[in-house]
C-alpha cells in the first residue's frame, strides 16, 4: 500500500514538473517578438522613421511585417512555430516610431488553446502583460477574446 501511494506521489510530481510544450513555445515567441519591437523602435528614433508592425503577413516569406524600416535593418518575418497567430489589440498594427513616447499597446499572440499578451505603457519597453502580479505564469488558457 506504502509502495502505491509513492509511485502516485511520484507520478502526480513528474506530471506537474513537465511544463507545456506549447506554453513554452509561446514565451519564446513573445521574447523574441519583444526583442524585434525594442530593436526596431530604437532604430525608427535613431533614423527619425515611422515604423509599424503589422500582424498580417506579406507574402510566402513573412508572417508579419515591419512597415518603414529599410530591407537592411529587418529581422526576421516568419514566427519559429507555424501556428502562432497574433493581433493587435484595438487597432490594426503597433506604432513603433519615431516619438519616443508611442502610447500604450498591447498585441495577443495564440498558439493553439495558449495566449500570452505583450504590451508597453508607451515609455517603458515592450514586456509580457500579467493580468496578476503575483502570477508567475503569463500564458493563459484562450477564452476567444482577448486579454485584459
Amino acid at each position: 500500500m506504502v509502495v502505491i501511494a509513492m509511485i502516485a506521489i511520484t507520478t502526480a510530481v513528474v506530471s506537474l514538473a513537465i511544463p507545456d510544450p506549447k506554453s513554452t513555445q509561446l514565451e519564446r515567441e513573445a521574447a523574441r517578438l519583444i526583442a524585434q519591437l525594442e530593436a526596431a523602435r530604437t532604430q525608427a528614433r535613431a533614423g527619425a522613421m515611422t515604423v509599424l508592425w503589422v500582424p498580417q503577413p506579406n507574402g510566402p516569406n513573412a508572417d508579419y511585417q515591419f512597415i518603414g524600416l529599410p530591407p537592411a535593418l529587418l529581422p526576421s518575418l516568419k514566427w519559429m512555430e507555424p501556428e502562432v497567430s497574433a493581433h493587435v489589440v484595438g487597432a490594426q498594427s503597433i506604432v513603433l516610431g519615431p516619438e519616443p513616447v508611442i502610447g500604450p499597446q498591447e498585441i495577443v499572440l495564440t498558439l493553439g488553446d495558449r495566449q500570452i499578451t505583450i504590451g508597453t505603457d508607451g515609455l517603458a519597453p515592450f514586456d509580457v502583460v500579467r493580468a496578476d502580479a503575483g502570477e508567475s505564469n503569463a500564458v493563459t488558457e484562450n477564452t476567444g477574446g482577448p486579454t485584459h
